[in-house]
């Protein structure tokens, strides 16, 4: 097709001119610049329900650590008056003045079930993130290694086939009843072999990846197997390792409350604790929210961390960041 130039209102340098060459130039690429981390919480914050349930993540934890050391929660202040226990909500009320702390009612020793909600909350939070970091730590580190070397693989593999052959919940219990009953026996008795499950499935992961050229090509250069598993491989699984975590830290709450209602939790009073000293309330007209208030508040503080560890771990994912 034949096209008058000088319709266009253009002379013929203006339309045709020379582009010089350059090796440099053509080198470069232009594109905006990519931050992983920026992306990561740029696409969970798009989401307005992952703002609410971060939000209630925040209040719930920041409020389960700072109101039981400001109202300097005692349990037993009112254990020897009988016309403090068991009182419902508005009995409380009546007897102790309005306040906050009987919104709840009064529990089996007097103490206020709003306030003793709080401590165990505390508690039971606590033992969450120590167990989630000591085994997720070990377990990640572990995992890569094992996954990455043939002679530990072949090691491993004899301790997991033992080991993960015995129910979790029975060595947990087991642990449990020859320790002591503490904070710290607990955290013993969830880790001792809570990093087993973590890292046979990181290893798995690793095994996928492990074999690419990348890889092959440093262990070529003489790098060392730990730190071809921590730079090479680690950074990949990203995503993999938030949502293993956002199911890993509600689960030791519900272990805790279960062993604690079969009688062999701690002996501080967490969650699971007062669940269990709350059973009998349970079917006692004017009782109930004895045992339901710990029951809900453990039920909310569960799934609003895996709600939002599984949101997270979704925005980890480097191809939501498109």
């Amino acid at each position: 097709m034949d096209i008058n130039y000088k319709e266009l209102g253009l002379t013929e340098e203006e339309l045709f001119s020379r582009v010089d060459h350059n090796e440099l130039e053509s080198e470069k690429i232009t594109a905006p610049r990519y931050s992983y981390w920026k992306s990561v919480f740029r696409v969970f914050f798009r989401s307005k329900v992952n703002i609410v349930i971060l939000g209630l993540l925040l209040f719930t934890v920041l409020f389960a650590y700072i109101y039981p050391n400001v109202t300097h929660y005692d349990p037993y202040a009112n254990l020897m008056n009988g016309a403090a226990k068991h009182l419902s909500p508005s009995k409380a009320m009546a007897y102790f003045g309005k306040s906050i702390h009987w919104i709840l009612g009064a529990g089996a020793s007097g103490e206020p079930t709003f306030d003793a909600i709080w401590n165990g909350s505390q508690i039971s939070i606590s033992l969450a993130f120590i167990c989630g970091a000591i085994n997720m730590t070990v377990g990640v580190l572990v995992g890569a290694v094992w996954g990455f070397s043939k002679k530990v693989d072949a090691f491993m593999m004899e301790v997991y086939n033992i080991v993960g052959n015995v129910p979790t919940i029975l060595i947990i219990s087991v642990m449990a009843m020859l320790f002591s009953p503490s904070f710290w026996t607990m955290v013993f008795a969830l880790t001792v072999v809570g990093w087993i499950g973590i890292a046979y499935f990181i290893r798995t992961q690793v095994i996928i990846i492990r074999d690419r050229e990348y890889n092959l090509a440093s262990k070529c250069l003489g790098t060392s197997t730990f730190k071809i598993a921590l730079r090479n491989i680690l950074p990949f699984m990203t995503s993999i390792i938030v949502t293993l975590l956002a199911t890993e830290i509600p689960s030791y709450i519900s272990y805790e409350v279960f062993l604690a209602y079969i009688g062999l939790g701690m002996s501080e009073m967490s969650l699971g604790r007062l669940i269990y000293q709350a059973e009998g309330a349970m079917v006692t007209p004017g009782w109930e929210l004895e045992f339901w208030s710990p029951v809900a508040i453990a039920s909310i503080i569960a799934v609003v961390l895996y709600v939002a560890g599984q949101n997270l771990g979704d925005a980890s994912d480097p191809r939501t960041h498109m």
